[in-house]
């Protein structure tokens, strides 16, 4: 029953983290459109039997600007995009600008204990990819303690 309860508090967690982006969204549409500021990377995250497994879009972003730590069962990603090329040409109008850029944090909750001195991380094309080792036994697994006759 386990996985169940897991799998539910990863799908709560990604519910939560779409409700963000979409009141971020929201906010940004009130201000006037894409500014510098924060915004939210898209994020997935999976489950094996050894490994938590997350992935973030971040197109542009460079590895010295990321920031990524583990405390108190979540995981917090943070960096900066700059913006685009097209802003610094000398005398250009940007006549559409859709994509996102500045600073930008991530809080990722770990529905698992994981063992954070042995997590990997890389950043490749454009997505960071982190892989967060399993602890065993650690929360909600039953485990069976013999009960032995003795006498009093």
């Amino acid at each position: 029953m386990k996985p169940k309860l897991q799998g539910a508090q990863l799908e709560v967690a990604r519910i939560q983290s779409e409700i963000n982006r979409l009141f971020e969204t929201l906010l940004r549409l009130r201000d006037g459109g894409a500014s510098a500021g924060s915004w939210s990377p898209a994020v997935d995250v999976a489950e094996t039997a050894e490994n938590l497994k997350i992935e973030l879009e971040l197109p542009g972003v460079e590895p010295s600007s990321l920031e990524v730590s583990a405390r108190g069962g979540r995981l917090l990603v943070r960096g900066d995009r700059p913006s685009s090329q097209l802003r610094k040409i000398p005398g250009a109008h940007v006549l559409h600008d859709e994509r996102e850029y500045g600073p930008f944090e991530v809080e990722i909750p770990l529905a698992t204990a994981v063992n954070t001195h042995r997590a990997k991380a890389d950043l490749a094309r454009g997505v960071l990819r982190i892989q967060l080792p399993k602890v065993p036994n650690r929360r909600g697994e039953a485990v069976p303690i013999a009960v032995e006759i003795g006498e009093r």
